[in-house]
């Protein structure tokens, strides 16, 4: 059985605790949560502010080029809990450098922005194709910095110096990355790499990836993060000279490379891209009224499709 999440009813009894407990991707069918509809009114018992897995797919004709263009997508509203949009949301997706969200989530619980960590050579330990924060053995950064190339340049150099600076070790820190997924109900979620690079037992789903991203935007220094258009480092490289890189955010609606829609606001979010993950992009942006949203796209067929596609759900909110 796999389990997205565990809701817990505590009963006492002769001094004996006893807990039953449901789980929502096997059995929200059954408790009348298949459309959202149902939603606001299925759950005060749990998660009242959480949006719910909906197992049936959304009306394609809402946003028509997105079953045809991705693997999965979903938009979910956070400030009436509704999920809007889905399209195989539960399937399993190859996540790509979306990964990185997870990877700042557990930075930002467990490390110190202030912190300074010296790359290794492990950094060197990437794909050549790969996209890189431009890091050096030897340079000496913040977390806080490195964190910055985690997220704008998608730098898989940055990931592994973070992992290694918070944890000691690769291995320590993905074990704390799976931790985390499965404490916030992201249960259908296995990571094999800090940064994404591909592997065939390295997967998520686009509402695991919900769960991931929100808790991720309960840190306010995340949020800074991933709407930075661009961020200057300074930092001390192996010979103790002063080195200095600008990173820039790769969001097309964010630099500029592709228009925003009508009323939408996109405070930020991060890309994905592999050869077997195709283009992805999680997001969040507000809507004309307010709305808090989280878009995720998984396995667009091309750079502008996967743009077109988080275009076309989020126009869904300012019809």
């Amino acid at each position: 059985m796999t389990i997205a999440m565990a809701v817990c009813f505590t009963f006492t009894s002769c001094g004996v605790e006893t807990k039953t407990s449901y789980h929502v991707y096997d059995t929200s069918d059954q408790l009348g949560l298949s459309s959202s509809e149902n939603i606001s009114t299925s759950i005060p018992l749990f998660a009242s502010n959480l949006c719910l897995p909906v197992l049936d797919d959304s009306d394609q004709s809402l946003a028509p080029d997105v079953a045809a263009t991705a693997y999965s997508a979903a938009l979910f509203d956070e400030t009436t809990h509704q999920t809007i949009f889905n399209y195989k949301m539960t399937e399993r997706v190859y996540p790509a450098s979306t990964t990185k969200i997870l990877t700042a989530l557990v930075a930002l619980k467990y490390g110190n922005l202030d912190q300074n960590i010296t790359c290794s050579k492990e950094i060197l330990n990437i794909d050549s194709d790969s996209s890189v924060a431009h890091l050096m053995v030897g340079d000496t950064l913040t977390l806080r910095q490195l964190l910055y190339g985690l997220m704008l340049p998608s730098g898989n150099d940055a990931a592994i110096a973070i992992a290694e600076g918070v944890s000691g070790s690769l291995e320590e820190f993905v074990n704390l990355m799976n931790q985390e997924a499965q404490s916030i109900g992201a249960t259908k979620s296995h990571l094999i790499t800090v940064n994404g690079l591909h592997d065939d037992n390295h997967y998520t789903t686009a509402y695991d990836m919900y769960l991931i991203f929100r808790a991720a935007c309960e840190y306010d220094d995340f949020i800074q993060l991933i709407s930075a258009k661009s961020f200057d480092a300074s930092f001390t490289g192996a010979d103790g000279s002063i080195r200095q890189v600008t990173w820039n955010n790769t969001n097309r609606f964010l630099n500029g490379k592709f228009n925003t829609p009508e009323g939408i606001t996109v405070l930020g979010g991060k890309t994905g891209t592999t050869g077997e993950a195709r283009y992805c992009l999680v997001q969040l942006s507000t809507a004309q009224n307010g709305d808090r949203l989280i878009s995720c796209v998984f396995g667009a067929d091309a750079p502008y499709n996967l743009y077109l596609d988080t275009s076309e759900m989020l126009k869904i909110t300012n019809p």
